[in-house]
């Protein structure tokens, strides 16, 4: 029963690393990466469409991303929905390929992006105590119902506290990992 509790908050607290490292990419640094464009949606035929299904993303080199729209139509749409993103990318249309170069982050950008990663840290360590919380007072409630022991409660609930700091840690190492990303020049 407490194995259980165990379980499911480990993988509550697993969704939120995963989380986690889902916004850091949408954080962009530098280099050119293509889930930095993983949240564009373009209007493909009535219906919002992700970037990713209407168009082959490439990265060209270190800081130029390609893109091979498969419907010629859609290629001023696409571009259109990267400049209105807030990215502040700016697509050339070379024939058939949209090529998006990445401009220098200038320090201020820099240590906006910096406060983003925090922001996102935090409410993931949020995430992760409200696991803990949860986890918790499901040990009280058995306790309260006499299923488990007053022991068993305490064993639980060290348990529950080691595997949160275990993912706190792991929150902390992704963070410093983003904010040297983000800092390298």
């Amino acid at each position: 029963m407490i194995n259980d509790i165990k379980q499911e908050a480990a993988e509550r607290m697993e969704k939120s690393l995963e989380a986690l490292a889902h916004n850091f990419n949408k954080i962009r640094t530098g280099r050119a990466h293509p889930s930095l464009l993983d949240g564009l949606k373009i209007e493909y035929y009535g219906a919002e469409t992700p970037l990713n299904q209407v168009a082959n993303i490439n990265v060209e080199d270190a800081r130029t991303l390609s893109l091979t729209v498969w419907d010629k139509s859609m290629i001023p749409d696409v571009e259109k929905a990267i400049m209105k993103s807030d990215l502040g990318l700016n697509p050339s249309t070379a024939g058939e390929v949209i090529r998006i170069p990445m401009p220098m982050l200038t320090e201020e950008s820099r240590k906006g992006f910096t406060r983003q990663a925090r922001t996102e840290a935090e409410s993931a360590r949020v995430s992760v105590r409200n696991a803990r919380r949860d986890a918790m007072g499901m040990l009280k409630e058995l306790l309260k119902d006499k299923e488990i022991s007053e022991d068993e409660e305490r064993r639980g609930q060290e348990e529950i506290q080691k595997l949160t700091d275990g993912y706190v840690a792991k929150i902390e190492k992704s963070l410093s990992e983003k904010e040297a990303d983000l800092m390298e020049i």
